[in-house]
C-alpha cells in the first residue's frame, strides 16, 4: 500500500474527508496505471504472426492410460502429418514444414488448427519417477514452436546428466491453450488463463495415470503460462509450482492459490517483468493486471537464484536457474539457491 504521509489519497482530502472533486482524480489514475500494465506487459517478445492454415480436426483418441502411450503417439504423428500435407497443398509452406517435424516426435496432442496447440514428450513418461511440464507465455503457436521446445529440450538435457542412477525422468512441452497475443488486451487479463486452466488439470490427471505412482510432478510456468498455472493450482496434483518471469498470479498470496505443493518464483536480473506494475485494476468492464509480485517477500512464495539473464533465458545452458530448475524438478529442494 502507498505511505500517505499526510497528504491523503487521490479519492481524499489531507483529512480524510471524500470530496467530488478528488474522485475523478482518483478514478483517472487508477485508469492509467491499468493502461500501464498493459503496456509494460506488451513489450517486444518478437510477435509471431498467427496464419489461419487449413487443418484436420485433432484426433480423437482415449486417455493414454486406455489408449496406451504408443496408440496416442502414433495418432497424434498421423494427425500432424496429415496437418503437414493439407498445409502445403494450400501454400502455406512454412507451417508444413514445422508440422512435418512434428510428425516425427512424440506428441501427446496435436491440434493443428488456427494458431496451433502442441503437447510433446521429451524422455520417457511411462513409469517415469521425475516429470516437468513446461508452461510458455504469449505468442506461443506451431509457427513459434521450437523456440519453445529448446526450452524443453535444454530442461532434458540437463535432467538426463544430474538425474540420479535409476531415476527416471520426462519432460512433457504444453502448449496446450491459444496464448494471448503479445499486442493484443488479452495478454494484461486472466481471460485467456481461465480458459486454458482445465485442459492443464486434464493432462496433470493423464500424467498422474501413466507415470510412476509417487512421481515427482513440477509445473514450470513462465511468463503469460504463470497466470494459467495460478488458475489451475487449486486442488492440482503437483509437486512444485514454479513462476518464472512472472507478471503476476492474480493471486494475492501463494496461500491464496490453495494448492499442496511447494510454490516457488524467480525473476532474472534484467528481465524486464521487474518493471510490470503490480496491481489489478477496472478497465472497460475487466480486470487488467496480475496483482502481487511473486518474488516480494509479502507473496511468500520460495524465492531462488536465476542470475542476469533477461525474460527469455530462464532455461539457458549453464545458467543459475536452469540449475536450480534442475534440483526443484529432481526433488533436491535443498541444493536450491537463493
Amino acid at each position: 500500500m502507498e505511505q500517505n504521509h499526510g497528504r491523503g489519497t487521490a479519492d481524499t482530502a489531507p483529512d480524510g474527508s471524500e470530496g467530488p472533486a478528488h474522485r475523478p482524480a482518483g478514478r483517472l489514475r487508477r485508469g492509467t496505471l491499468a493502461l500501464l500494465v498493459a503496456a509494460a506487459v506488451a513489450v517486444p517478445l518478437a510477435g509471431a504472426a498467427r496464419p489461419q492454415a487449413p487443418a484436420p480436426p485433432p484426433a480423437q483418441v482415449p486417455p493414454p492410460a486406455v489408449a496406451g502411450l504408443d496408440a496416442t503417439y502414433a495418432a497424434h504423428r498421423a494427425n500432424a502429418a496429415e496437418a503437414a500435407r493439407t498445409a502445403a497443398e494450400h501454400g502455406y509452406r512454412d507451417r508444413a514444414a514445422v508440422e512435418r517435424a512434428l510428425a516425427a516426435r512424440t506428441l501427446l496432442h496435436f491440434d493443428g488448427r488456427g494458431a496451433g496447440r502442441v503437447t510433446e514428450v521429451l524422455g520417457e513418461l511411462d513409469h517415469a519417477d521425475r516429470v516437468a511440464v513446461l508452461v510458455p507465455g504469449s505468442d506461443t503457436g506451431i509457427d513459434t514452436y521450437d523456440r519453445f521446445r529448446a526450452t524443453a529440450l535444454a530442461l532434458h538435457r540437463r535432467l538426463t546428466r544430474e538425474a540420479p542412477a535409476g531415476t527416471r525422468t520426462a519432460v512433457v512441452a504444453w502448449l496446450g491453450y491459444e496464448t494471448p497475443g503479445t499486442f493484443s488486451p488479452s495478454v494484461a487479463t486472466t481471460g485467456r488463463a481461465e480458459e486454458a486452466a482445465p485442459g492443464l488439470r486434464d493432462l496433470v490427471r493423464d500424467l498422474r495415470s501413466v507415470a510412476a505412482p509417487r512421481a515427482r510432478v513440477s509445473l514450470l510456468c513462465h511468463s503469460y503460462g504463470s497466470v494459467v498455472c495460478a488458475r489451475a493450482a487449486a486442488g492440482l496434483d503437483v509437486d512444485d509450482l514454479v513462476f518464472l518471469g512472472s507478471p503476476g498470479t492474480g493471486s494475492g498470496t501463494a496461500a491464496g492459490l490453495r494448492t499442496r505443493a511447494r510454490v516457488w518464483a524467480a525473476r532474472g536480473a534484467d528481465d524486464w517483468v521487474e518493471h510490470v506494475p503490480h496491481l489489478g485494476a477496472g478497465l472497460f468492464g475487466t480486470t487488467v493486471g496480475f496483482g502481487a509480485d511473486p518474488v516480494s517477500e509479502e507473496f511468500g512464495a520460495r524465492v531462488f537464484t536465476a542470475g542476469g539473464g533477461g525474460h527469455g533465458d530462464y532455461y539457458a545452458p549453464g545458467s543459475p536457474s536452469l540449475a536450480n530448475l534442475t534440483r526443484i524438478v529432481l526433488g533436491d529442494t535443498q541444493a536450491v539457491t537463493s
